[in-house]
């Protein structure tokens, strides 16, 4: 890269990383603000879950399209949209409505707002990839990934902070989001796709990523399933272990902490094994290797599942390796995309990746629920090694640069 790229670079990151770090900071001080009014207005705890749930089908419904969308309005104008649409639905969230007008409103916006999340995910995913020396490239995914697990925790702090369910906290998340609008103005010009007139968008697009790149998106599945998916049942899992409920909660911060910690080494890990001369399949190899590394720690860890109820205290270090090997193995796969796609190619494999780790991350706490329901001690732990099974028997079977 030259001295004339490099700058343009830098500087793109650097605001990738800032308008992330605010949004997704005012919405994950956002989201549990909604759901604690919803419950002091005396809300189904049914239909709070179905409100809940609702980002993530506006998020499902516009990861599809996100390619088609960047080609008609331009990279940088379809990240500005993904950053006001989000601060529009929180100034409805605080319009003066109650009962069912204000219910139907709230849900609109929230499928609105998952639909941007899912927008700016897919765009910001894609940027920090291309904007990335290719020599630290891993480095740069692995603290993003890093940066976007600290707003999980950053985001309820704030409303712990201001008052869980005070006006105060409404607004202070609606500055978040402008804030991370703003500063999504200064990403500097981008250089136009190459392969914009080319490429396929749409569902078109979708199926040509899913061939082109299989056993990643196999990948980004498996770490879906571990690190988002099982994080939402671990509280259950502990509560089935005869863990109190404050100690049953504690497992999801152990899988928070495995996601947050491993993410930044695993990056920089591929960056210097793809730098030594001589490995076989090169950079591509070095990652394929360390994914390997990856599901075969979820496979290991869920082999202990038999011992832990005899030993409870296992619980924390098998939650901690799901979440990090879980996050390490979408980390890898977003490095590897983003080492072979540029363009709106490279937005249709991050956003075929999203949807294969929402994927994942939706079917864990559903089918592992069931499995805990009706058969704890063999249908719970039969589920997660047959997921952790198929993920390493798919890595195995891989070449580096033969579809991946």
């Amino acid at each position: 890269m030259t001295l004339a790229a490099a700058a343009p670079s830098r500087r793109g990151l650097f605001v990738i990383f800032g308008s992330t770090f605010f949004e997704l900071a005012g919405y994950f001080m956002l989201t549990p603000w909604l759901i604690l009014r919803l419950t002091e207005q005396g809300a189904p705890t049914a239909l709070i879950g179905v409100f809940a749930a609702s980002a993530w089908v506006g998020i499902l419904l516009v990861t599809p399209f996100a390619s088609a969308l960047t080609r008609a309005l331009g990279r940088r104008p379809a990240l500005w949209l993904s950053g006001a649409v989000p601060v529009l639905a929180g100034i409805g969230y605080g319009l003066p409505l109650e009962g069912s007008a204000a219910l139907a409103l709230w849900f609109g916006l929230k499928v609105l707002a998952g639909m941007a999340s899912g927008l700016r995910w897919v765009l910001a995913e894609a940027l920090v990839a291309e904007f990335a020396p290719a020599h630290l490239r891993g480095r740069a995914v692995g603290l993003f990934e890093t940066m976007v697990g600290a707003t999980f925790v950053i985001g309820p702090m704030l409303l712990a902070a201001v008052g869980p369910s005070s006006a105060a906290a409404l607004w202070l998340s609606v500055a978040l989001l402008a804030a991370g609008l703003v500063w999504a103005f200064f990403v500097p010009p981008l250089p136009p796709e190459a392969d914009a007139h080319e490429a396929h968008v749409g569902w078109r697009g979708v199926w040509t990523a899913l061939r082109a790149h299989p056993v990643i998106m196999a990948a980004g599945f498996c770490g879906g399933f571990f690190e988002s998916g099982l994080t939402a049942i671990l509280p259950l899992y502990g509560l089935a272990l005869g863990l109190g409920a404050a100690a049953a909660a504690l497992l999801v911060s152990a899988s928070g902490l495995g996601s947050s910690v491993l993410m930044l080494p695993a990056g920089a890990l591929a960056d210097r094994l793809g730098r030594q001369g001589g490995r076989r399949g090169g950079a591509g190899g070095a990652r394929l290797q360390l994914m390997r590394g990856c599901a075969a720690i979820t496979l290991l860890a869920t082999l202990v599942i038999p011992w832990v109820a005899g030993t409870p205290w296992l619980a924390w270090p098998v939650a901690f390796l799901w979440g990090g090997a879980g996050g390490c193995l979408y980390t890898l796969a977003m490095i590897d995309i983003g080492a072979r796609e540029r363009g709106v190619t490279l937005v249709n494999s991050t956003a075929v990746l999203v949807m294969a780790y929402t994927l994942g991350g939706v079917l864990a706490p559903s089918l592992a629920g069931a499995a805990l329901q009706w058969a704890p001690r063999v249908g719970f732990p039969a589920l997660l090694l047959a997921v952790a099974v198929a993920c390493l028997v798919l890595l195995a079977r891989a070449r580096a640069g033969h579809r991946l």
